[in-house]
Order: C-alpha cells, then sequence, then structure tokens
C-alpha cells in the first residue's frame, strides 16, 4: 500500500515508510498507567503521513529508518490522518538509517568545527641572549 491510497478510519495497513521526521514524545496517565506517545512523519514515494508511535515503539524508531507497519489503523485528527499499529498491528524497523547531521542552528556554537583546519606547525622558541 502506498500513502496516497491511505483513507481515513482504513483498517489492515500494510505499509512501508521512511522516517524522516520525530517529535518530542510526551508522557501521559490513563486509568492510573504511564504511557508515553509521539509523532513522526513517514514517507514514501507518493507522500507523507503522521505516524502516532505509542510507549516502546518511541526509542525503537530514529529518523532515516525505515519501517514496516502491518495491520496498522488510519484515523484522523484535525483533519490530518494518523497512521498507527492500532490494537492488533505490528510495527518493524526493517532498515536503520542514520539520522541526519545536525544543522547549523541545531548544532551548539562551541561544538562547531572551524572552516578550515589549521595545519600542524612545529614551533620553535626564539632564543634570547
Amino acid at each position: 500500500m502506498k500513502v496516497n491510497e491511505l483513507q481515513a478510519k482504513q483498517g489492515k495497513v500494510e505499509i512501508v515508510l521512511d522516517i524522516t521526521e520525530k517529535s518530542e514524545p510526551k508522557a501521559f496517565q490513563k486509568w492510573g498507567k504511564d504511557g508515553s506517545v509521539c509523532n513522526a512523519k513517514g514517507k514514501d514515494d507518493t507522500g507523507k503521513v503522521t505516524i502516532t508511535l505509542w510507549n516502546d515503539q518511541i526509542d525503537k524508531v530514529k529518523v532515516g529508518d525505515k519501517i514496516e507497519i502491518k495491520n496498522g489503523y488510519v484515523g484522523e485528527w484535525q483533519n490530518e490522518k494518523q497512521l498507527s499499529t492500532g490494537k492488533f498491528g505490528t510495527l518493524e524497523v526493517i532498515g536503520e538509517g542514520e539520522a541526519p547531521a545536525p544543522t547549523a542552528e541545531e548544532k551548539p556554537a562551541a561544538e562547531e568545527a572551524p572552516a578550515e583546519a589549521p595545519a600542524e606547525e612545529t614551533v620553535e622558541e626564539e632564543k634570547v641572549e
């Protein structure tokens, strides 16, 4: 299945996506149990979709990974389709990617490498007479 074929309230979704973004997880409590949730963006050659990651899935998925969702479910929130594993689906990382290098805006100034690394030089001490 492809992103452009997804419909709200659709079940039994089987799809392979590349993860392009991942938000910070949010903690919640429901029925006295703690949990975490976060959104990610997945894409294929037909478009992008928001993916809802729950609990253990959050640490399992990284930006750059290729994932496969089997028996997933498409919900809708504020007129935006959201894909998740639902109650009965599975999510598997089938290709691990490398997270993209941080941009200059994301990288702290102290970590920025100089534009040109200085060549190693031998320093000779001056003799004072």
